[in-house]
């Protein structure tokens, strides 16, 4: 159950983050863009010098729902062709504790979840869009995750930082 949870979580943060595109215009690094209602934000971390320049990151619904099909679309500017060995790092928390810390190869993420997109991805804008469903089980929390990606020479592919809140029904308190 963890299992299927932390793919689901992981899945949603891959195609945000490191699988490629979206569409928001986001000009420089460290900018937040929030969901109505703050259930889920991304922010932009990367330089002007990595290989994938983010554009843009849409969920429907908005905000995601657990126990639903979650559509992520992520629009992206390709500067440098991402070839086989790019790699992401990725780091999801609830809280201080961490839930996943794993490096992932991009491009057999990419073939395992038969993305429209594969490797070798040549310079472009390019849009990718993926539905997974969240599985019921997953806790309802404020997960954040962390997305650094790398070519296959170890220099900057994209950079993502991802916060989603799943709130409860009824709570008492807030996060």
């Amino acid at each position: 159950m963890l299992r299927r949870t932390l793919t689901a979580l992981l899945l949603f943060t891959s195609l945000a983050a490191a699988r490629s595109v979206q569409q928001v215009a986001l000009n420089g690094a460290d900018a937040v863009v929030a969901a109505p209602g703050d259930n889920w934000e991304y922010s932009d971390c990367g330089v002007d010098s990595d290989a994938v320049q983010i554009q843009s990151i849409t969920v429907s619904p908005d905000p995601p729902k657990i126990g639903e099909d979650l559509t992520v679309k992520i629009v992206a500017d390709v500067k440098e062709t991402v070839e086989e060995g790019a790699t992401a790092d990725v780091v999801v928390k609830v809280g201080r504790i961490k839930l996943l810390e794993k490096t992932f190869d991009l491009c057999e993420e990419a073939r395992n979840a038969n993305a429209s997109i594969s490797c070798p991805v040549e310079p472009g804008l390019h849009t990718i869009e993926q539905t997974v469903t969240l599985p019921k089980e997953v806790p309802k929390l404020k997960y954040v995750i962390s997305v650094r990606g790398f070519t296959v020479e170890e220099e900057g592919l994209a950079c993502v930082d991802l916060t989603v809140q799943f709130k409860p029904f009824f709570q008492f308190w807030d996060y």
